[in-house]
């Protein structure tokens, strides 16, 4: 008997008549619950027709299988509310009602029904809701991809755009000057001084102060000055004149240091080396002379048969470049110290200019590169390579090239014409730069001198210059006056 007794303990204790009390709700209580809910929510209205046990069959994004993406980054899932799911289903289902069921008072009381039973609108639901605030990025972090999206210009791709003026920054008078294309009447020290040869006299204007100082006039009213050429200090100035003379001055004594006579014909064409002085004539001579000695004729050079009309040593001194009325340009050698002869020859000589070759100029950082320019016949600009011996390009520009400058060298190198200036009503006859190289200053047959503001400056450059200007400028002008 004890044994059934303990078998009907256990039955007892393994019946499941009494409830369990933490157990999960069953599966039948949910869908009862669920029902009792929808039958209260407004989905009722517009599903009369279906079960209301039943749950959506379909709800957006079921049934499609998402992976992760496998070119790395974070999928983006949003915060989807059941509740707000249903509301964004009935919405989708008014669309589909009649207007005509449609009332303002029916719609007013919806809406306080609404508002009371949901808490909120249903006309301002919103389907998707992102909630909480993103995280900030870790200390350090950087987003390459910031640069390549970021709409800022960097200095890189700004593009600047350098205003050159179309008018003359100012306009000086040059009465009596005389306009011969084959002169060279005007230059620039590095001392700021401008000198200018009207007919039979040498006039300096000071450009830091606006003074004009006569240096030297002719002592025949029928002789005048055919080139000017300061040395690299800007403290002497070479003078050639028609009666076959070099004139050498001391600018801040106002006084004539030497007069030498070699030439047979007017000097029209003068040019610097240190101590050497070159002087190309009408003869087509071209001498050498060496400032320092009593004997001063070093040198003749023979290869031009008409006048010597442009003249200029390299920035280096390696080579001298003259062009003639022969249409020839020629490059010679540098001159030996203590070396006196009669019979130098041509490093190079090009005869492809159809016209008298005045304007000559060397590139400023290529010591072999040469550009030259054509009279009326010619009208080309052609840039040398020195030691090849070949013509780099050449470029016709519609006129006559009288004027020699490193800027001419410079533009068209890549037959880039950088500004077109009008102002002048007569043929320009020269070109000299500013110490400074932002001005350049032209002159032409209409007696006058024009003064163009072609190229910035950067501020500590030109500070430094205008100190050492100023210095320079301040004892010449009282040696003076």
């Amino acid at each position: 008997m004890a044994q059934f007794g303990f078998e009907n303990d256990i039955h007892s204790i393994l019946k499941l008549d009494m409830p369990i009390t933490n157990a999960p709700m069953a599966r039948w209580q949910r869908k009862a619950s669920s029902s009792a809910m929808s039958s209260l929510s407004p989905m009722k209205a517009s599903n009369a027709s279906q079960n209301s046990s039943k749950t959506p069959s379909k709800t957006p994004g079921k049934g499609k299988k998402v992976t992760p993406s496998k070119m790395g980054g974070d999928r983006y899932i949003p915060y989807r509310n059941s509740k707000q799911m249903d509301i964004a289903s009935f919405l989708l289902a008014k669309e589909n009602e009649s207007g005509d069921a449609k009332t303002p008072g029916a719609s007013e009381s919806q809406k306080a029904l609404s508002v009371q039973l949901n808490g909120y609108n249903i006309e301002d639901a919103k389907i998707l809701h992102l909630g909480g605030k993103p995280l900030n990025a870790p200390e350090g972090y950087q987003n390459n991809l910031k640069v390549l999206y970021s709409q800022a210009t960097t200095p890189a791709s700004v593009k600047k755009n350098r205003f050159i003026s179309s008018t003359p920054d100012r306009i000086l008078d040059a009465p009596d000057l005389r306009n011969d294309f084959y002169l060279n009447l005007l230059d620039w020290s590095s001392r700021n001084f401008l000198a200018v040869a009207l007919h039979d006299s040498v006039y300096l204007w000071d450009a830091s102060r606006g003074d004009i100082i006569l240096l030297m006039k002719m002592a025949h009213e029928e002789d005048y000055i055919c080139s000017l050429s300061w040395t690299k200090e800007g403290n002497y100035l070479a003078v050639g004149t028609s009666d076959c003379k070099v004139q050498l001055w001391d600018v801040e004594n106002q006084k004539r240091l030497r007069s030498m006579a070699s030439h047979t014909a007017r000097v029209s064409s003068l040019s610097w080396n240190d101590h050497v002085l070159s002087s190309g004539s009408r003869s087509g001579h071209i001498h050498h002379h060496d400032v320092r000695m009593a004997d001063h004729h070093i040198t003749t050079l023979n290869a031009h048969s008409q006048e010597v009309c442009g003249l200029t040593w390299s920035p280096d001194g390696k080579y001298l470049a003259s062009g003639g009325n022969d249409n020839l340009v020629c490059v010679w050698p540098r001159v030996q110290d203590g070396s006196i002869s009669n019979d130098s020859q041509t490093v190079r000589c090009w005869s492809e200019h159809q016209g008298a070759v005045k304007a000559l100029a060397w590139c400023p950082w290529q010591a072999n590169i040469l550009a030259s320019g054509g009279g009326t016949s010619d009208r080309h600009i052609r840039i040398w390579n020195v030691n090849s011996g070949s013509c780099i390009s050449s470029l016709d520009t519609q006129s006559q090239v009288d004027a020699p400058s490193e800027t001419m060298c410079c533009g068209f190198m890549h037959h880039t014409k950088i500004k077109l200036y009008n102002g002048h009503e007569d043929r320009v006859l020269s070109l000299t730069m500013s110490p400074d190289c932002t001005t350049v200053a032209s002159v032409a047959g209409d007696e006058t001198i024009r003064l163009w503001k072609s190229f910035e400056l950067d501020p500590l450059k030109k500070k430094a210059k205008d100190k050492f200007i100023k210095s320079t400028s301040g004892v010449i002008h009282q040696s003076i006056r």
